[in-house]
């Protein structure tokens, strides 16, 4: 019988979890501790007659607990909920709604909206350290069946609920396992939420399915992740997840700091997602440690699918699909693009068993997005490569400009801007143009104010294009951005409206 967790079911002395936490205070369990504080949280739940199949809520504060309890509430057969320590009253309530978890368990119960739990009926239970009756789980197949629920970030739409099967999580870390060379001796290394694919999936999942070790770090400082690195001595294999802003802060930091450099340059393997990484950042890190940072495309819907393999230098790209995933381009009508010329924009659609059970509570919106043949519909915007790479260039839905004719993805005319060395930050959107029908309109905050840069729409055509050059360039101050740090486009668009 293969499990997700085998480690938990046989358990060891190798460390399997490491957390440093805000203030200095650091845990460390191995298989044999992990598993005893986890069946304790099942025995907890069981106590409360909350059987696996049961939608249960964690609360993923940044402490070991919370990690603990979603490990044990995946391995233990429920259907577990991550939730947000930060989420404000509005987002819980629509959450509570939808889901109807049967059971909140959290570190800090507290800390909790307890009106809100007493008015959906929702039991709140404190995540404990104790030790349970046995020290090892009880071993539960790989199902088709939901595991996961992970909430959309809610910035195109109301947030819905996607349902994950454990298979579809084991088939995605397998399947990066495969092409990263991820073996039982690399320890991750991440400082990331654990209510995201990112950390909760492919960091903490990820590390405890591959029998190596999660060094979490609760707050991201570049010192810490240097001290964390260098804690990791051979055999082990220091592995960093991280997203744009922490490689760039590194590569800000590594320009002084040679400890840090150092450590960085003794890393297996430097990981980048959630966002887009901009090539100069690449580029910083790469110059100063002559170590490559490897991309991976995903979204909530479908795990990880595309992934640069270990040792392949391709910035820029997301790789290739993973082993058991299928991936194509498409256009509007939904049909196969075959070009693959590295120009030619399309939907990406992915087919495989990363894929969703579906949304909760909501199989109209599952049938939209996912045809009868299986593929599931991203919005997300990227073009292909001859050798097969792809590149995302934007999201269809706020992305795609039409102008002139061309088919134009706004992340790559950004991505252009990040690269004049005036540039801070740059977001772009199209605005309705009579000639052209629509226009690339471009907002940058630069590096001196006083001294504006002129030459922006010439850079970019230089880089790219011509037809792809910004019509208008807007400086301002600072870009607007929701609380998971993206920016809010509409609100772009709002301003343009009222200009």
């Amino acid at each position: 019988m293969e499990v997700l967790f085998p480690r938990l079911v046989k358990p060891t002395r190798s460390l399997a979890l490491r957390v440093l936490e805000d203030g200095g205070i650091e845990s460390q369990l191995d298989d044999v501790a992990l598993a005893i504080f986890a069946r304790s949280q099942i025995e907890a739940l069981l106590r409360r007659s909350v059987f696996p199949g049961e939608v249960i809520g964690i609360v993923t504060e940044p402490c070991i607990q919370s990690a603990i309890a979603l490990l044990a509430g995946i391995a233990g057969g429920y259907v577990v909920l991550p939730l947000d320590p930060k989420l404000g009253p509005l987002a819980l309530r629509h959450i509570l709604a939808d889901a109807r978890p049967r059971l909140i368990a959290t570190p800090f119960p507290e800390r909790m909206d307890s009106l809100l739990c007493d008015l959906h009926g929702v039991e709140v239970l404190r995540i404990e350290m104790r030790a349970g009756e046995g020290s090892a789980l009880e071993p539960r197949p790989l199902l088709d069946t939901a595991s996961l629920l992970l909430y959309t970030s809610g910035t195109t739409s109301t947030p819905k609920g996607v349902l994950h099967s454990s298979k579809a999580i084991a088939a995605c870390i397998d399947g990066l396992a495969a092409v990263w060379n991820w073996t039982s001796e690399v320890d991750i290394v991440h400082s990331l939420p654990l209510f995201h694919v990112h950390g909760l999936v492919l960091g903490l999942f990820g590390a405890i399915r591959r029998g190596g070790a999660l060094h979490w770090l609760t707050r991201f400082s570049p010192e810490g992740i240097k001290q964390t690195i260098e804690g990791i001595k051979p055999p082990r294999k220091a592995v960093l997840f991280a997203v744009p802003t922490m490689y760039h802060r590194l590569a800000q930091v590594m320009a002084t700091d040679p400890e840090v450099r150092n450590a960085l340059a003794s890393t297996h393997m430097l990981v980048s997602g959630s966002a887009p990484l901009p090539l100069r950042d690449a580029e910083a890190v790469s110059a100063q440690i002559g170590k490559t940072i490897i991309e991976r495309y995903g979204m909530t819907e479908t795990l990880i699918t595309l992934a640069v393999p270990f040792g392949v230098e391709r910035a820029g790209h997301v790789g290739w699909p993973i082993p058991g995933v299928e991936v194509r381009l498409v256009d509007e009508k939904r049909q196969p693009i075959e070009v693959a010329d590295g120009l030619t924009p399309g939907e990406i659609a992915v087919r495989g068993p990363t894929l969703f059970l579906g949304y909760l509570n909501q199989s109209k919106a599952t049938k939209e997005a996912m045809d009868e043949e299986g593929w599931f519909y991203t919005g997300d915007l990227a073009v292909r490569a001859p050798d097969g790479a792809f590149r995302i260039v934007g999201r269809r839905s706020t992305d795609l400009i039409k102008s002139g004719g061309y088919r134009i993805g706004s992340l790559e005319v950004e991505a252009a801007l990040l690269e004049h060395p005036q540039v801070l930050e740059a977001a772009v959107i199209g605005a309705p143009d009579p000639d052209l029908g629509e226009r690339i309109v471009a907002f940058v905050v630069v590096k001196d104010p006083i001294n504006l840069p002129s030459d922006l729409d010439q850079h970019v055509a230089r880089l790219l294009s011509p037809h792809k050059r910004p019509r208008e360039v807007h400086f301002v101050t600072s870009l607007p951005r929701n609380a998971m740090g993206k920016i809010q486009k509409s609100v772009l668009r709002e301003w343009m409206a009222k200009a």
